[in-house]
């Protein structure tokens, strides 16, 4: 069962980034955004702490909001990978990736080693992700997911793979919703709207064509994007199906730009899979035409 708030996940990571927004002169704040070229230990420490605090109050208030300081004694582990026609799974798979994404970036920003960026930065998707899957064990109302888990492992290790093999990330996965309802503010709703929003959520494979071809002409941030979507997979008595959408995209991190803010923005926003074009094939081999999918 998916216990990880995909919207949150957005939220850490403008919180990320936070810090960048401070009272600098254009030029002074210009060479804050810029990567060091070698280990800035007041950079890294910042970070350090950003990250480790995040971590802990995101432990803290994950299993306050789901469970009410409700625990067992003992430790439970389950197989759910038939649930939900697997979309929880590709969320994890895109939280876990983004979060490692961003963790690296800012190890990068800070002049960190290449092997440290991949094990402390890509790796801190995972790690996250998987610890408050683990104290969901002791939970009365939930189990610890051993789906949950792996589904982690394959979003942190889409990311390290890619940059071993290619030295860039040519497959990014990312996130569309249409979904034309604001999130309650009351904790005790949150869970089952967030679980009811799957069907409004479509999960991304973007790929980069000109990385994939490098003798072409195609634009340097064109991608085609393969989604994954559900419907009705939390209403009663109801026959939930899979989504399948064949779109364009646009990587924005291959935009050409000198300023390092834009460049900032940039990989902020690139989680986000832009409105385009879209093929939806569905059940009964059904296949419908969007001029523009959100």
């Amino acid at each position: 069962m998916f216990k990880f708030k995909i919207h949150l996940k957005l939220y850490i990571l403008l919180y990320f980034f936070s810090f960048t927004n401070l009272a600098f002169s254009q030029s002074a704040f210009t060479n804050f955004l810029k990567p060091s070229d070698s280990l800035n230990i007041p950079r890294r420490n910042l970070v350090i702490a950003t990250e480790g605090s995040i971590f802990a109050v995101g432990i803290v208030q994950l299993n306050k909001i789901f469970d009410n300081g409700k625990y067992n004694s003992g430790w439970n582990i389950v197989f759910d990978n038939s649930e939900s026609l697997q979309i929880d799974k590709t969320a994890h798979v895109f939280t876990s990736y983004q979060i490692g994404n961003v963790s690296y970036n800012l190890l990068n920003w800070s002049g960190v080693s290449e092997k440290n960026k991949l094990i402390f930065g890509a790796g801190m998707g995972f790690m996250f992700l998987s610890t408050v899957e683990l104290v969901d064990g002791f939970s009365k109302n939930h189990d610890a997911s051993f789906g949950d888990i792996l589904a982690n492992a394959a979003g942190t290790s889409l990311f390290v793979f890619q940059n071993l093999l290619w030295k860039e990330q040519r497959i990014v996965p990312k996130i569309s919703l249409h979904s034309d309802r604001f999130m309650s503010t009351n904790m005790k709703f949150v869970k089952s709207q967030v679980e009811s929003d799957f069907n409004d959520e479509t999960f991304w494979l973007s790929f980069n064509l000109q990385s994939f071809l490098k003798r072409s002409r195609i634009p340097k941030c064109l991608n085609i994007a393969l989604g994954y979507g559900v419907e009705k997979v939390s209403m009663v008595d109801s026959n939930p199906y899979r989504q399948i959408y064949l779109s364009l995209d646009i990587d924005f991190t291959k935009i050409e730009t000198k300023s390092h803010l834009l460049k900032t923005l940039f990989s902020i926003f690139n989680c986000i899979k832009v409105p385009a074009p879209t093929l939806e094939f569905t059940r009964n081999s059904q296949l419908k035409g969007y001029f523009i999918y959100f």
